[in-house]
């Protein structure tokens, strides 16, 4: 398996240093792969929201050093955006804007996302970005989900389903790996890529990483309606915190 390199190859030409908006799991591997494969931007930071109270990936509830060890696999420095639990929109949106405007001094106008068919989440997106003078960047926009779910495998790219939202995917789900068997098994209706919010998945070996990322998968827990995989750090690396 060929690995991407960081930067565009030898004699490309990269028009601009972005910020990719880093979830950890399939769909932004996918999006950082296309952005790798194009060769016109460089990466400057990837971009992830940190509960605080939790020192986790907001929503998906991985572990804060695992975040880090993807991106120190990467290549690609890691810029967390702390957050409260329970946060506002307001809060959200504040420190974020703070986040983006550091990045505007250091001549970074725009902000790639991993979105695929989600109307209002891409116009939001767009919109705040507007109001700092940046552009949003959408490299799997309206691609197939069937279809880069598959190319997500085929490329040789492994993760594993981190949170399941049970209103819409059974938690049994929780902390399977995304493969040809766990697409064959998702009930009609629900989105191979989970789009609509079905399950989040932690990315940890593919050919955008120089290395896998060590880990073992740790209790399944529920809160209110989701049930997390926890995802436990190869020994000494420093774990915190409950999902």
């Amino acid at each position: 398996m060929r690995r991407i390199a960081y930067l565009a190859g030898k004699g490309a030409t990269v028009s601009t240093d972005i910020f990719l908006s880093w979830s950890g799991g399939k769909d932004s591997s996918l999006a950082l792969y296309e952005i790798h494969k194009a060769g016109s931007h460089r990466l400057a930071a990837l971009l992830t929201t940190v509960t605080e109270e939790y020192d986790r990936v907001s929503m998906h509830g991985v572990r804060r050093v695992l975040l880090e060890q993807q991106a120190e696999s990467l290549c690609i420095p890691l810029r967390k955006i702390l957050i409260p639990k329970d946060c506002s929109n307001a809060i959200y949106e504040s420190r974020m804007k703070a986040l983006l405007e550091q990045g505007l001094r250091e001549r970074v106008d725009t902000v790639a996302f991993g979105d695929i068919f989600l109307e209002d989440l891409k116009l939001y997106r767009e919109k705040n970005l507007a109001q700092l003078a940046m552009k949003g960047l959408f490299p799997i926009w309206k691609r197939d989900s069937a279809e880069l779910a598959r190319t997500f495998i085929d490329l040789g790219f492994k993760a594993v389903l981190v949170c399941v939202d049970t209103a819409k995917l059974d938690g049994s789900f929780a902390g399977r790996s995304f493969d040809s068997d766990l697409l064959r098994d998702l009930p009609p209706g629900v989105d191979p890529c989970g789009e609509n919010g079905e399950f989040h998945s932690f990315a940890y070996a593919g050919p955008i990483f120089k290395h896998q990322i060590p880990h073992t998968r740790g209790e399944v827990v529920q809160r209110d309606r989701f049930f997390f995989c926890d995802l436990l750090p190869a020994e000494g690396s420093g774990a915190k915190g409950a999902a």
